[in-house]
């Protein structure tokens, strides 16, 4: 049987699988650097066949960059892209794109306000969100955002770095390990974001409300998660004990085995103001509907 835990070197075949494997399971578990941005961009879709799109193309830049990381590290030069100081970077930088990427949504508003229900009414009877001026999230996004979060390491990366790109035959297919985990990825991803999409559009709401409910909460998501990430990524420099702070779960799943620093800013900005919000607004727009006529 395949080990995901403590993956060996088997054959080519059975590597390519187990790259395979493993990027399922990484688009399943919760990841800082995927399901923030995957979420966001899904929302902001908030339609089945662009809450799929924007997967795709998150994930299609990650596959690209695994792919050549993985072709890096069978050249000897995983070093450069597995060291600590990289992976603080690459949260720092994750985390400044995402909030860029949250307030061109917003048109450069705080997401906009932090507090929740965008339709509470102001003393001329006007609800806030009419008076919102959104932008939809642009391609080139999570084209971005797939690219660099992709150098993000932990357990996954060592796997591909260390062991099954190591192991491929030649140079001319040691990207191949990186391939196969993107494409697992973006299974599992294009999965989730579709099924986001299409539950925002299956709202039995005014779908112009519902577009300025989608594109706020991406824009929160993006956001406070991003700043929650640099944040993290500041701690690693001035606090490195506190930011590596961990407990161990028992659990033998990559990105399930213990819960940190990062996991926590993962469920408070995706399930707390991504979800949390999401539910929150339109609830707040169905009561607002059945008491005055919008």
């Amino acid at each position: 049987m395949i080990n995901l835990w403590q993956p060996v070197h088997i054959s080519f075949a059975f590597d390519l699988f187990t790259a395979f494997l493993l990027g399922i399971v990484h688009g399943i578990t919760p990841d800082e650097h995927t399901w923030p941005i995957t979420f966001s961009y899904a929302v902001g879709g908030y339609s089945r066949r662009e809450g799929m799109r924007s997967a795709f193309l998150f994930s299609l830049s990650f596959t690209a960059q695994r792919a050549l990381a993985c072709e890096l590290a069978y050249l000897g030069f995983g070093h450069f892209f597995t060291n600590p100081a990289m992976e603080t970077g690459i949260y720092i930088l994750v985390g400044i794109v995402m909030t860029i990427s949250g307030l061109m949504i917003s048109r450069g508003r705080l997401a906009p306000h932090l507090h929740f229900n965008i339709f509470r009414k102001t003393v001329t009877g006007a609800a806030v969100a009419g008076q919102l001026d959104l932008a939809e999230a642009r391609p080139w996004m999570p084209l971005l955002h797939g690219m660099i979060a992709g150098w993000g390491f932990g357990a996954f990366a060592i796997v591909l770095y260390t062991v099954l790109a190591p192991a491929m035959p030649s140079a001319s297919v040691a990207f191949l390990p990186g391939v196969m985990f993107g494409i697992g990825t973006m299974v599992t991803q294009m999965l989730i974001g579709s099924f986001v999409g299409m539950f925002v559009a299956r709202q039995n709401l005014p779908q112009a409300w519902i577009r300025k409910i989608a594109l706020v909460t991406a824009s929160r998501t993006l956001l406070w998660g991003g700043i929650g990430l640099s944040l993290i990524g500041i701690l690693k420099i001035f606090a490195p004990r506190i930011a590596d702070l961990s407990i161990s779960t028992g659990l033998h799943v990559h990105n399930l085995d213990t819960i940190d620093l990062s996991l926590v800013v993962l469920v408070l900005s995706v399930f707390g103001i991504g979800v949390g919000g999401l539910f929150v607004e339109m609830r707040g727009l169905r009561r607002s509907l059945k008491a005055h006529e919008i």
